[in-house]
């Protein structure tokens, strides 16, 4: 008597969990369908994964880059244009040409060379003598940064990164191997060009020390890695303003001294 008493119990337990269950799931469809009945009358189609998510947000960036850029050029035209006035000081020409050069305000052309760097094939964990780890076949932000800071000592004129002005506002961060650049997005190969003279960018290269330690890793990984020099290299202007919007001088700083 016990036993069917228990099992009354248990069968009871057992419908209550259903209907429990029987209860989530139809609140589930109903959020389901009116969130589906929500996203058709908005209209909208959200990416449902990260990297669908970054590109579209990468698209969304370049084109208000771009729209950036033409009112920027409106603007300066505005600027120096003779509405401007004619009782203005004026910047000599060679003056005006080194600074431009020096902001990524101008375009500039020249002899140079391009740096490449690339990830190891995935296929060097198995055939690699060493115990290689995924994180040693990546081109990471450190080694961009080694490559870009010799290249300036080495007497680099112009930059660019991935086809980007590199100037002193300029700021670059990677995330696994996904490079983030001026609010775009980029996959090696990465490529960074200069230009210069190139006996002293590529002897630069040489002697640094993060260069050195980049190529061990070529020589046992098969990281990419090349250098090619150009006599001519054509490196576009900024497309960013530059503008610094939160830069402020210190208090009790003599700007004029």
């Amino acid at each position: 008597m016990s036993r069917l008493v228990r099992g009354t119990e248990l069968t009871a337990a057992r419908v209550r969990s259903w209907v429990i269950v029987g209860g989530v799931l139809a609140l589930a469809g109903l959020l389901f369908v009116a969130s589906g009945r929500q996203a058709l009358l908005s209209g909208s189609r959200q990416p449902q994964d990260i990297p669908a998510l970054v590109q579209a947000e990468s698209d969304r960036v370049t084109d208000l880059s771009e729209r950036a850029s033409a009112l920027n050029r409106e603007i300066n035209s505005l600027t120096l244009s003779d509405q401007a006035g004619s009782d203005l000081p004026q910047v000599p020409p060679p003056i005006a040409a080194r600074e431009g050069v020096a902001a990524g305000s101008s375009a500039v052309s020249g002899p140079g060379l391009t740096v490449t760097l690339d990830d190891a094939p995935p296929s060097s964990l198995d055939t690699i003598p060493g115990d290689p780890q995924p994180n040693d076949l990546v081109v990471h932000q450190q080694d961009l940064q080694n490559v870009i800071n010799a290249l300036w000592v080495g007497g680099a004129e112009a930059m660019t990164l991935q086809g980007e002005r590199v100037t002193s506002t300029s700021a670059f961060r990677c995330s696994g191997n996904i490079l983030l650049l001026h609010g775009k997005v980029f996959s090696p190969p990465y490529q960074v060009t200069v230009i210069g003279d190139q006996e002293a960018l590529v002897q630069a290269l040489e002697d640094d020390e993060g260069v050195q330690n980049y190529r061990a890793y070529v020589d046992w990984v098969h990281l990419g890695w090349g250098v090619q020099t150009q006599d001519h290299v054509e490196l576009p202007a900024s497309q960013s303003s530059g503008e610094l919007r939160y830069a402020r001088v210190p208090e009790g700083t003599d700007v004029f001294a």
